[in-house]
């Protein structure tokens, strides 16, 4: 190759002849080549890395299917809880339907206390031949259904019994004494505590909605000292009921037998 004004001429000399060819290169045409050389290499450049883009891609697919698999499993698991919770819901509220939910009793309208449920023990709670001070009642008015015994948390965080009833059902004292507490608590809401006198017996009556006692006031057996109800922690209407011989909790079912049906 040997320069020539204003360009470069390439001479080709054949090994099998004589004859001799040359190539002008033009100075235009050497920029057109180079353009054209730095487009092919960009286009290379791109070509490799769309390649490669698309192979990262490809390599992924199989995580993203695995990972797809695990949503589609975990959404048939929420779907499944959700029917469950509905279920339960269906019977929570059927439950609430049979005990009463939040409807008045039709004997126990707030303020309209009968005098005679202000009494002594009545033909509904026949003698047992004790003091009336030992508490050997039924705390409520009507049987009510027993959702939690004390056996059933020996752990020692639920020191009673749990009865189902209606709301605002009466709630009569399981023996005469003197009530010592009368009031409101975070977690057993209105609540009455009675001393039975010398006994060693105290008895406690919570979740109510309404009380017709205060402290200090004497209450003979089977007075109404209360409506049920639903406050505090409290998920239903119910009573919670304590029978307690010397600061410690008993099973009430030791003293007091469930009445029948009314």
């Amino acid at each position: 190759m040997k320069e020539s004004e204003g360009g470069y001429t390439i001479v080709l000399v054949p090994s099998d002849t004589e004859r001799t060819r040359s190539v002008r290169l033009t100075p235009r045409g050497l920029r057109i080549g180079a353009a054209l050389a730095a487009g092919a290499g960009l286009a290379l450049a791109l070509l490799l890395g769309s390649w490669w883009y698309f192979a990262a891609q490809t390599a992924r697919i199989p995580e993203l299917e695995r990972e797809i698999a695990r949503l589609e499993a975990d959404n048939a698991k929420v779907a499944e809880l959700a029917g469950s919770l509905a279920a339960l819901q269906r019977e929570y509220e059927k439950v609430r339907a049979m005990l009463g939910g939040d409807i008045l009793a039709a004997s126990a309208a707030p303020g309209m206390l009968p005098s005679e449920e202000r009494g002594t023990a009545d033909e509904g709670f026949p003698g047992t031949g004790l003091s009336p001070e030992i508490p050997t009642s039924w705390p409520l008015a009507t049987s009510g259904f027993v959702t939690q015994t004390l056996e059933a948390a020996q752990d020692g965080t639920h020191p009673g019994i749990d009865i189902a009833v209606a709301q605002h059902s009466y709630i009569r004292a399981s023996g005469a004494g003197v009530i010592t507490e009368a009031g409101a608590d975070s977690v057993y809401g209105l609540y009455v505590l009675i001393e039975h006198g010398n006994t060693g017996y105290q008895t406690m009556y919570g979740h109510a909605s309404r009380l017709f006692v205060a402290p200090g006031d004497t209450v003979l057996q089977n007075q109404v000292i209360a409506l049920s109800g639903n406050t505090g922690r409290s998920t239903a209407p119910h009573l919670h009921f304590e029978i307690l011989q010397d600061q410690r909790p008993i099973d009430p079912f030791t003293l007091v037998q469930q009445i029948s049906g009314t």
